[in-house]
């Protein structure tokens, strides 16, 4: 089962939907049934597109209800499959009637399952692990079948446990090589004791995995299974139980102290979904979106817990600490090469998540580029700070410094306030429509721009990429839509337009007994361009593409179960921008431009090679042919380093009002530092600027725009 990507609100965030729903009684004395219930009644009320609980439904919560708790099929059995199947068009029926049949079947069964696991993993491991011998396992579980025996499953599970063994012996290996070579008196341990020090790391990571899930009760499985039903309707509805609910309101607070990543469990593996700007994730440069975290070893401790197959919850826990703490995670990149990383926790630095701005300078030319992470607003007071109005400072001081172009960078940047969009699509446009919103009633609202002062009416590029969400796509889109921006980066951005609030699933009941129901993310809007188009999957489809390593690999709203279509509605009323005279020549010079560089080709090779390896399925049990197929890749991608070397031959410097700021603040001064040494080698701002270069002002309608400095 899938979690969220991200938590991305478009509109302004509330604690509780005002819903204007028919009365209802809830009185259930049994809690399950009763939050079954209620649940139920709001989703077919409030969602946006609410789903029919019929037996196509039924049949969508069976397979991801047993898929989520088993989704490498080493604990039910083909004859448990077959004995659940029973009910696979009957859950529906189910639901309308508070019966919990098939919950309570599969929960019973999957806890002997469990029981009967922990049993035999000690054997397991208890006994050498013969990594010379010829053997290959298939990590293709999606395609694997139910094993028809305990016998069968038990050889699965030896399987499998060699497989997370012999990375840990493969690194036990190199690091007394290492310490061979560099120790002279060195005594070398042998491979049986490195061996069985690695199998007794697996017991050990094993044994704490099931400590974890000995913890769970049965109100932890009934809330997946809650979460099971709601995201039928929709990846981003989400039922949360009471404790969930407060590590929400956490997270929307920005108050969580950690690593500064978002994380997704999918088949049993623990993805990073999102490094958030200004968390210590984001400045130690080390972790991207795709690596999956394999292990956790806090420090001072010897042995990393291994959170394959753990609740994200639980691995969650392990991963986050205090302020000042150090977690070294084990690493899986998007290339199948593993590493460790020691990262000091730290809670996030609010202030990297605001705009930032540089000049750029090429020959005898002077350009600008704004960074903006997230549509950031103050929640207590919009005007104390927000997004646009430091875009609009920003872009003043630029002007100042005698800016030519402007490249907005949304690359990475998932969303934020929908007001914000608004507003600065607002400072390039003299007025008009920016995004259309349709509620779950399908009313359609039109959000204007009605501020007829232009801010800034020169040549404007956007740079996206597969990460640049919610917020991020309406104004790109708008600024696609009014051709007032170029917009240069990936074939299409995340692609989510949709929106939801919170609901207090409390505040329904008069009467109750029970306790702390929680609440439910529900989906409740879905945003439409100004030419009619959802954003939603589609995204934004970038006029000048540009490969990047993500490039082969789905990232994204259509990478989710049960994502809401794509789709169309009447165009706005809005007028094209004609401040240009060349727009479509310009996107052509681009393209050709693209088609020609070297680098380019590169790093389109370069994602190409990771969605290879990224689709091999068979990995191999012999060590020989294990260390052979690593140091292979480690050949194979010595050629990419290229990528990372890149010059694009740009100057950049801050702005004098920062400038003066370092001279106080050295981290300041660190940070800027950094970022323009990552500007330059950066091939998308080139060909940014190369875009501004071509892009042709129409001086008649320029002469028109009053020249707002201040």
């Amino acid at each position: 089962m899938k979690k969220n990507f991200k938590i991305l609100f478009l509109a302004v965030f509330v604690a509780a939907a005002s819903c204007s729903f028919t009365t209802k009684e809830f009185n259930d004395p049994d809690k399950d049934k009763l939050l079954l219930d209620l649940i139920t009644y709001v989703l077919q009320k409030g969602h946006y597109d609410a789903q029919d609980i019929d037996d196509t439904f039924s049949e969508g919560v069976y397979t991801d209800f047993i898929n989520g708790l088993d989704p490498l099929k080493r604990y039910f059995l083909a004859s448990d499959i077959e004995e659940f199947s029973a009910y696979k068009t009957e859950i529906d029926d189910q639901i309308k009637n508070k019966e919990l049949t098939f919950f309570n079947l599969v929960y019973t069964r999957f806890n002997e399952r469990m029981d009967e696991i922990e049993a035999i993993y000690p054997e397991i491991l208890g006994t050498p692990f013969d990594f010379s011998a010829k053997e290959i396992i298939n990590v293709d579980y999606e395609h694997l079948k139910y094993a028809t025996s305990k016998e069968e499953v038990k050889a699965r599970w030896r399987q499998q446990l060699k497989f997370s063994t012999i990375s840990s012996y493969y690194d036990l290996v190199e690091e007394e090589d290492a310490n061979f070579k560099a120790k002279p008196d060195y005594v070398r341990k042998t491979n049986k004791e490195l061996e069985e020090k690695a199998r007794n790391s697996s017991k050990t990571s094993l044994g704490e995995y099931f400590d974890f899930t000995n913890d769970l009760e049965r109100k932890d499985y009934f809330a997946i299974f809650l979460n099971t039903i709601v995201e039928e309707f929709d990846p981003h509805t989400n039922y949360f139980a009471p404790p969930d609910r407060d590590r929400f309101d956490l997270q929307m607070s920005g108050k969580l102290e950690g690593i500064g990543a978002r994380l997704q469990k999918k088949n049993d593996y623990i993805n990073v979904v999102e490094v958030i700007s200004g968390g210590p994730a984001w400045r130690g440069e080390e972790i991207e979106v795709g690596d999956v975290i394999m292990k956790v070893r806090q420090a001072g401790e010897q042995d990393a817990v291994s959170i394959v197959g753990m609740r994200i919850d639980d691995a969650v826990k392990l991963i986050k600490g205090p302020k000042g703490t150090q977690v070294t995670l084990t690493i899986k990149r998007v290339d199948g090469s593993m590493e460790d990383i020691t990262i000091t926790r730290d809670v996030v630095e609010l202030e990297e998540t605001w705009a930032k701005s540089t000049v750029i300078e090429k020959e005898d030319k002077t350009f600008g580029l704004i960074n903006l992470p997230a549509f950031y607003f103050d929640m207590e007071n919009y005007k104390e700070r927000n997004a646009a109005t430091d875009i609009k400072k920003e872009i003043i001081r630029l002007k100042d410094e005698g800016m030519e172009g402007l490249v907005l960078d949304l690359r990475d940047n998932g969303g934020g306030s929908l007001r914000t969009a608004v507003d600065i699509a607002g400072l390039f446009i003299k007025e008009g429509p920016v995004v259309q919103v349709a509620s779950s009633g399908k009313n359609k609202e039109v959000l204007e721009d009605k501020n007829d002062e232009i801010v800034w009416d020169g040549p404007l590029v956007i740079l996206v990429n597969e990460l640049s969400a919610s917020a991020s796509e309406i104004l790109a889109a708008a600024m696609q839509d009014y051709k007032r921006a170029i917009i240069i980066g990936s074939a299409q951005s995340y692609g989510k337009g949709t929106v939801q609030n919170l609901v207090d699933l409390n505040q329904w009941l008069r009467q109750n007994d029970l306790g702390d129901m929680g609440a439910l993310k529900l989906t409740t809007q879905k945003f439409y361009r100004v030419n009619g188009g959802s954003t939603q999957l589609e995204g934004v489809k970038s006029d000048v593409v540009m490969p990047d390593r993500y490039s082969y690999i789905d990232v994204g709203e259509r990478d989710y179960d049960n994502p809401l279509p794509y789709d169309k509605i009447d165009a706005a009323d809005y007028t094209i921008w004609d401040g240009y005279v060349d727009f479509q020549e310009t996107i052509d010079k681009s393209k050709a431009r693209m088609a020609q560089s070297e680098q380019l080709k590169l790093i389109d090779e370069n994602a190409r090679w990771v969605k290879k390896r990224r689709d091999e399925m068979e990995v191999t049990l012999n060590f020989d042919e294990y260390t052979a197929e690593i140091e292979k890749r480690k050949m194979e991608t010595k050629k990419f380093d290229a990528i990372d070397t890149y010059d694009n031959q740009l100057s950049y410097r801050s702005l004098p009002a920062e400038i003066a700021l370092m001279k106080q603040d050295t981290t300041l001064r660190e940070k800027r530092k950094r970022w323009h040494k990552n500007l330059s080698k950066d091939i998308y701002v080139e060909e940014a600027v190369n875009v501004l270069q071509d892009l042709k002002i129409n001086n008649i309608k320029a002469g028109k725009v009053a020249d707002i400095r201040h």
